[in-house]
């Protein structure tokens, strides 16, 4: 078997026993697509399952010299799953990755906005055209619920069950959750819905998909991108903002109000109370208002 076989297999398996999502098959894809592109740049031929600790720390040298110590951190840990693959299917009894560590890095937390910020950003949506109402839609409901990307895009009509107050959301590895949404958003969504979305002429496979664009097909994460950075445009918002940013801020602004981590955590979907705690961001000035009003001897 050649890489490309390799890789075939590693992504069935990706898909079929640990059930990833699309994109992050092809984000681990990439990393040992990249290590291949090296090989043949180096005129290295050399099987996955032959290939050495020392040729793989000649490639993680080349590569830290390209990227940053967070993308290199990611080449390693996709590289340590595929070779941990490789030994799991018995095609090798080593991992040359084992000894190979990744660069330490720092507590990133990604900026949020204050509420003001997110008002400011919904009015700036042109609602005399008629992909407005679907924007403030989408806007609303990264907001109103705390979504990924990716989560919003394949939001389906058969998701909404406004009667019981709650969306069906499936989030990564196909776990689904269900998530309250409030009055507020359920009105945008309907709005859109309602006025825009039924006039539509939709694509053969998109009949259920809430969100569509102008051809009637679903909407890429690269627009939901492309929509709010213009967004922040025109606002003159000094900040790099992404989906992420709403749904940072969603989660920020539960805890300020005196949501518990665990709660968010089950909105948010998060596997674990640890990716809650250094996902949501806390300032100082907000940890001492909490002692100030809750520890008894204050």
């Amino acid at each position: 078997m050649n890489w490309s076989s390799f890789i075939k297999s590693y992504q069935s398996y990706l898909k079929i026993e640990r059930g990833l999502s699309k994109n992050t098959i092809d984000n681990y894809s990439l990393d040992i697509e990249r290590l291949c592109m090296y090989l043949e740049a180096n005129s290295i031929t050399v099987a996955p399952i032959k290939i050495s600790e020392e040729t793989i720390q000649q490639f993680i040298y080349s590569v830290s010299k390209e990227v940053n110590a967070r993308s290199q951190a990611r080449i390693i840990s996709g590289l340590k799953s595929f070779f941990s693959y490789l030994i799991f299917e018995d095609y090798r009894t080593d991992n040359p990755m084992e000894l190979i560590e990744a660069p330490r890095l720092g507590r990133k937390l990604p900026d949020t906005l204050s509420i003001q910020d997110i008002d400011s950003l919904i009015a700036a949506i042109d609602l005399s055209k008629p992909e407005g109402e679907r924007n403030r839609a989408i806007i609303e409901t990264l907001y109103g619920c705390g979504l990924r990307v990716s989560e919003l895009v394949t939001l389906k009509i058969s998701d909404l069950f406004f009667e019981e107050g709650f969306i069906k959301i499936t989030g990564k590895g196909n776990k689904q959750r269900f998530v309250p949404i409030s009055n507020v958003t359920q009105k945008f969504i309907l709005l859109y819905k309602n006025l825009i979305r039924s006039h539509l002429v939709v694509q053969k496979g998109h009949e259920d998909t809430l969100f569509l664009n102008r051809r009637g097909k679903q909407l890429t994460r690269a627009m939901i991108f492309t929509i709010i950075k213009d967004l922040a445009v025109a606002i003159d918002l000094n900040k790099v903002i992404s989906p992420h940013t709403l749904r940072h801020s969603f989660a920020t602004h539960l805890l300020e109000n005196g949501a518990d981590l665990r709660s968010i955590q089950l909105l948010l979907g998060h596997e674990s109370i640890t990716t809650t705690e250094i996902y949501v961001h806390l300032d100082r000035k907000h940890l001492t208002q909490i002692v100030n009003n809750f520890h008894p001897r204050k």
